[in-house]
This record gives structure tokens, sequence and C-alpha cells, in this order.
């Protein structure tokens, strides 16, 4: 029973300053029972069928995602976002990502690698640890010994040949080809399909059908053949580039022999081409559609398109309609792209705008690490993110990101092994050294192994 002071002071309170707030009393009980007073809640997962990505920070569960287990179900497209500024741990997340995604045997990669360390793509490492050798794209030596993609590659249909010739051309002039430069392209590609049987065609074949057309050509639609070899002028111009100029070696000569398209990792190394210049987004163009022809089939596998610098492609109207293609049509073949960018306004702002909005609302799967506040704000805008993880991007710390699934948002630490170390972090352990706190390193990597045996149990029938 309570002393009539405190009786008598808790009512002259109440008269002076109104009524006070009831106080909780306190409750003592056992450990064992505190689980029914103060019910545990967190959000929930997406399910164990997949590859381990980490822990969610603040439930401390596995974190496991795997867009083809997703698809049909939580995710309507299998395709993924990955934003941050450098020094955070998109690269180390996209590598340990590919190893895991990779103890799949129905799994295959592509990855265009257009970071460089030591001469050598940053995906070297990983490579050579999966006996692969790189497809490295170098104007540098493609003439003695380097590898070359062939545009007019048998494999690549006809269409598809014409189509990828318009593209690296309107790539190159910065706008769309008019009527009569398309027609001579048109005619010149006929002609040098029609009657180079003997060998593969190539791109010489075709300017040096544009500079001396054949008469027939202009008679088909009665023009004069003058006429024909100006429309072409400009056209002949650009593809010259890719024969004699910069970019020289790479794209015309026959396919090289030897690219094994059903090895499970293919590295396309763009290090050595100039990231800022018109060469990268013809190199992704041609790499596409090359990508398009002979890698994508109907044959059950789930296939990975990993983009790094994607905003080269996205900032492209051209290249960035024809991605848009190819995502639309390896979604009905099983194809996850994955585009990696450092700031969305990079996209968003650029010359492909329209496109790239496009592009972006087909990524069900975002993962934003941390930003500036300015940056948070106008990426939180633009993908629809909830006002909280809005408000902790710029407060992430390396390793720690936001992770949208189709609306399914959590904050996720990213899980590394010490198996995956040596090959995630090469030159950028500088910068990204921190992605692991050292203080909870055995902790993790048993949480890791934990979760990795779980999953094993649950897809036996599709680990190899």
């Amino acid at each position: 029973m309570r002393d009539p002071l405190s009786v008598l002071t808790d009512a002259f309170t109440s008269f002076v300053f109104g009524k006070v707030e009831t106080t909780r009393l306190p409750v003592r009980t056992s450990t064992g029972q505190a689980q029914a007073v103060y019910l545990p809640t967190a959000a929930p997962g997406l399910g164990d069928s997949g590859v381990i990505i980490g822990r969610e920070v603040y439930s401390g569960k596995g974190y496991i995602y795997d867009p083809f287990q997703l698809y049909g179900q939580q995710l309507p497209a299998p395709h993924w976002l990955v934003l941050g500024e450098s020094g955070n741990g998109k690269s180390a997340l996209e590598k340990t990502y590919v190893l895991r995604q990779l103890r799949f045997r129905d799994r295959q990669v592509v990855v265009l690698d257009a970071q460089g360390e030591d001469g050598v793509g940053e995906w070297n490492l990983i490579a050579q640890e999966l006996g692969i050798t790189p497809i490295r794209l170098d104007p540098m030596v493609a003439n003695d010994s380097g590898i070359r993609l062939n545009p007019l590659d048998p494999s690549i249909t006809t269409t598809g040949q014409l189509a990828l010739l318009r593209t690296i051309i309107e790539v190159a002039m910065g706008h769309g080809l008019d009527e009569r430069s398309g027609f001579a392209l048109k005619v010149a590609h006929a002609y040098v399909t029609e009657h180079k049987t003997d060998r593969q065609p190539i791109l010489t074949d075709i300017v040096e059908q544009l500079r001396h057309p054949e008469a027939e050509s202009a008679e088909a639609m009665n023009v004069d053949i003058d006429d024909v070899r100006a429309w072409g002028l400009d056209v002949a111009l650009v593809l010259d580039r890719l024969v004699d100029g910069d970019l020289r070696g790479m794209f015309d000569g026959p396919t090289t022999v030897g690219i094994d398209l059903d090895a499970p990792l293919i590295v396309f190394d763009l290090s050595h081409i100039d990231r800022n210049s018109i060469a990268m987004p013809i190199l992704m163009a041609i790499v596409g559609v090359w990508l398009e022809h002979t890698w994508i089939r109907p044959d059950r596998k789930k296939r990975i398109f990993l983009v790094e610098e994607a905003w080269h492609i996205i900032n492209s109207p051209f290249v960035a309609q024809l991605f848009q293609r190819l995502l639309k049509f390896g979604r009905r073949l099983g194809l996850s792209f994955v585009a990696v960018v450092h700031h969305l306004s990079d996209v968003v702002d650029g010359a492909a705008a329209k496109e790239a909005a496009a592009i972006l609302k087909m990524a069900s799967t975002r993962t934003i690490y941390a930003q500036k506040a300015d940056e948070a704000r106008n990426t939180g805008r633009v993908l629809g993110l909830p006002r909280w993880a809005v408000e902790i991007i710029p407060t992430l710390t390396p390793g720690i990101a936001v992770w949208d699934v189709n609306g399914n948002v959590q904050v996720v630490k990213h899980l590394i092994t010490e198996k995956e170390r040596p090959l995630v972090y090469t030159d950028r352990a500088m910068t990204e050294s921190s992605v692991v706190d050292p203080e909870l390193e055995w902790e993790t990597e048993q949480r890791a192994i934990l979760i990795e045996q779980q999953m094993n149990g649950t897809s036996q029938s599709t680990v190899a």
C-alpha cells in the first residue's frame, strides 16, 4: 500500500500540471519465460532456397536470394540493379554472388569486366581459379594475338547482323541512320552475304562494297550508282574505324577459334578500353548482339549477364534499346541481367532517360549501398523506397546494403568466407577491406557455413 505522503504528492501534481502518465510496474521473470512476455518480431525472408548473401542486420537471420527460385512467385522479373559509391562492397558482392551461383550445375555466367588492375581485369583471379581464360579485347594487341568477335559471324542471323551494323553506326554517329544511308548499308550487306560463301564475311567486305557498290544494287531501286555510293560514304567511314582505326583488330576478322561458350564463366575483359570513349558503347553493342545470337539458347540453363559500369549501356539510346530487347527476350530463356552502377543520376539524367526508365522498371531487385544524402533521396524517389530505408542509406557502413526485392525491403550484411577473400579482394583491399568486421569473422563464417549446409539439404537436386 502506498504511503499517504506519496498519494498527497501525486494529487497535488495532478491538480497543478494535469493528470500524470501511469507508470508500468516492472515484470520479474526468468529468461525462459521472457520470450512469451516480449515476443520477438522480424520481417519475413525470401525462403531458404538459393545462394547465401549474408544476414539480415536487424533480425540476424540468414539472407538467401536467388532470382530463378523467386521468379514467378515473388519476382515479376529476374533482373537486378546494384547501386552505390566506390569502396562500399559492390565488387565483393558481385564476385561472391557469381562464385556461389556457379556451385549449381545449371548456372552459367557472362561478365563484362570494365575495371582494370595490374594490366588485367579485376575478374582475372576468379577466372584463373576456375581454369578459364578471359576474352580480352585490346586494340593494342588485336592485330597480333588478340581476340576477335566478328559482327558478321554466320552464327548470327542475317537480320541480326544488319541490326548490329546499324547499332554500331548509330552509336558512333550519335544519331539514327537516315533512309538513304540505311539503304546503302542494307544493299552492301546483302551483296556480301550472298557472294562471300567461301569464308566468313568480315567488315572489310562491307566497307569495300559501300565504297564501290555494284550496279545491280542501284538498278534494283532505279537510282544512280553515284547516289548509292554517296549515301554509303558516312557509313563506310564509321565502319572503317573498326577496320583500320583505333578499334582495329577486334572486329575485322573471323571470330577467334576456341572461345568456349559452354564454360560456366565467360569473362569479357574490357579493362584496356577507355571507359569514357565512344569505343565502350560500341563494344557493348557488339558483345550484346553476339551473345544474344550465340550464347542464349533454349537449353534450360539459368544464365546471368553481369555488366559493370553499366551506365555506358544505359546512357546510349541505341545500345539501351538493344539491351532492353535482350532483357525481354532473355526472360523467357532464363536470363538474369545484373547492372552495376555508381549513381542512379548517371542514367536517369542521361541522354537515354526513357530507355533507362524502361530498363530500371524491369529490375525487380535493387541493392543500394551507401550514398550521400542527396543521392539517396533521389534514388529513393526514383525506385520508390520507403522513407526509413532512404534515411539510413547515407549511414550504411561498407558491406551493408538496403535490399529491395519487389517491395520486400531488408538491411543486409554481406558475408565473405576465408576461401573467397583472396579472390574477392585484390588491390581494392585498400578501400574495401572493411567490408567484413574482423571481430565478427569467426561468427559470420560459422553462420555462412551453417546456412550453406541448410541450403544444400534443401536443394540437393540442383547442386553439382
